[in-house]
């Protein structure tokens, strides 16, 4: 873990990027630390679909339930 000021990082970026290859770097700027880290790759991780999914509404039924809401306020008078 190496922590460097915000100046310094800006000043040699190119060689606090390739520590970060090996190692964490934390850039500070007052109280506040940021992170600089390798990620191996670059996929895309999605979920599989579960149960929460498959129960979920689709977009039209959605709609339909919305424009039946609207319709029974607008009806009543309600605001």
């Amino acid at each position: 873990m190496t922590v460097v000021s915000t100046k310094e990082f800006n000043t040699n970026q190119e060689k606090y990027f390739d520590m970060a290859l090996d190692d964490e770097i934390y850039i500070q700027r007052g109280d506040c630390l940021f992170i600089v880290t390798r990620v191996n790759g670059h996929e895309k991780k999605y979920k599989e679909p579960d149960d929460d999914l498959r129960r979920a509404i689709t977009m039209d039924e959605f709609l339909t339930g919305v424009k039946e809401d609207l319709r029974e306020i607008f009806k009543n008078g309600k605001k």
